[in-house]
């Protein structure tokens, strides 16, 4: 088994309940973990039998950016279910902070974890 980390994945998103939040998009920070079977990418040295993680990290700024989400909870749902994409993935953690949105407050953020079923 090997973890995957991808740390402070920015990103450019319609996300938000209240009509200021609606108007524009707004910057989000994306940390993912990701737990996986790389037995064969270990003995192959060969990337077609691990996670490529820029192609992950490419697909899921593509599908988040045309995207547009009321609420952190749905956001971090959608990114674990194209993390679950890849047959390797075992379980996956997503946090998502999302900064400057109340004064007074650096970020609000929201961590969820699945596994594979």
């Amino acid at each position: 088994m090997a973890i995957l980390k991808i740390k402070n994945l920015r990103l450019k998103i319609l996300i938000g309940v209240f009509d200021f939040e609606r108007e524009k998009t707004q910057d989000i920070i994306v940390n993912i973990k990701i737990k996986f079977d790389d037995s064969e990418a270990s003995k192959k040295d060969d990337i077609n039998f691990t996670i490529d993680y820029k192609e992950l990290v490419d697909k899921i700024v593509l599908e988040v950016e045309k995207s547009n989400f009321f609420l952190l909870e749905k956001l971090s749902d959608f990114i674990i279910d194209i993390i679950f994409e890849h047959q390797l993935v075992e379980k996956a953690s997503v946090e998502i902070y999302k900064p400057n949105i109340i004064p007074n407050c650096d970020f609000v953020s929201i961590k969820k974890s699945s596994r594979k079923r």
